[in-house]
């Protein structure tokens, strides 16, 4: 029996810039269980991070979101200020999009990951801080004498480890990884993805992954929920969605990285032509239509619903089953 570490319904988030609404996610249901990874996938200005950013409710000031977010059980939207931060670290955490920007280059990787822990923790002494952090970087791979070193000593792939060990430093259930092989290259890359499944498989956590590379996903996940101009457009078991999508747009984020040894990949067109549309100002009908290879007059007239197609999938589609 699984236990849902995450369920988030109806949420919608709008910004409010220069005296006008931005709603940047609309609507959106989604699910992450203890021991399972879920990918969210979708071209830059989607609204994946912006949906991350509600399960921590570390959107700025200027957002409004509605619906309901429950971290095991907890509606983090109406948590009073002190339960949130315990929250925090503690019950779910977040690995933040780019290494480089989100350490403190003044700081030992030491002072950065035993921060959380004594802040969570008080009564924690300092030798078993220390002793905590040199196993956390053993647990993702690094020596225990790197919790000496600063930010600029350490590479890239080093860097995203060690924020993958904050995320861990106070036993967090739920872990949500914002695009976490950004600017890696592809061995370190693939380093870093085997190490995030080794620990949900070790360590029975739910993770939240985000990213825009569905092929990652595939290799990953165990399901995937794309999503186009603030709504998820398709979710369904990971290899499903990447190999055979229902959804035009999660087809052509599939497309996008050629298939090795398929040499129909070697002559398909690159790319999805067209630009995601304005937040504030979405077409009529389903969002995609207007880059849409398969769009009919109907799609611009309604907001297809996201229908179960069997077999744990769901798809936002007019043209579903249609040649």
């Amino acid at each position: 029996m699984t236990t849902t570490l995450l369920s988030m319904r109806g949420v919608s988030l709008t910004y409010r810039a220069h005296d006008r609404e931005v709603p940047a996610v609309r609507q959106v249901d989604l699910d992450v269980a203890r021991g399972e990874i879920v990918g969210l996938a979708g071209e830059s200005g989607c609204g994946k991070s912006t949906l991350a950013s509600t399960i921590l409710r570390l959107q700025p000031t200027s957002a409004t979101v509605t619906g309901e977010v429950l971290v095991d059980g907890a509606d983090v939207l109406t948590m009073r200020w002190g339960d949130l931060r315990a929250l925090r670290w503690g019950e779910a955490s977040i690995v933040f999009q780019g290494a480089l920007h989100s350490l403190n280059p003044v700081h030992r990787i030491s002072r950065q990951i035993g921060e959380a822990i004594t802040t969570h923790e008080p009564d924690v002494s300092d030798d078993e801080v220390q002793s905590r952090v040199g196993d956390l970087l053993e647990q993702v791979g690094l020596p225990r004498q790197r919790a000496a070193a600063y930010p600029h000593q350490l590479s890239g792939g080093q860097k995203q480890r060690i924020m993958i060990a904050m995320a861990l430093a106070c036993r967090p259930s739920l872990i949500v990884a914002d695009e976490p092989t950004t600017a890696l290259d592809v061995m370190v890359q693939a380093q870093v993805l085997d190490l995030l499944s080794g620990l949900v498989r070790d360590l029975g956590v739910g993770m939240l992954i985000i990213s825009h590379d569905l092929s990652v996903l595939a290799g990953l996940c165990d399901r995937i929920v794309v999503m186009y101009a603030g709504r998820v457009v398709e979710v369904g078991p990971a290899n499903a969605v990447f190999d055979t999508p229902l959804h035009p747009y999660a087809a052509a984020l599939s497309a996008a990285f050629p298939k090795v040894g398929d040499p129909r990949a070697r002559f398909a067109p690159a790319g999805l032509p067209g630009d995601p549309p304005d937040p504030a100002a979405l077409p009529p009908g389903c969002s995609f239509a207007p880059r849409c290879p398969r769009a009919v007059d109907a799609c611009s007239l309604e907001v297809p619903e996201l229908a179960d197609h069997g077999g744990g999938r769901r798809a936002a589609c007019w043209r579903v089953g249609e040649p």
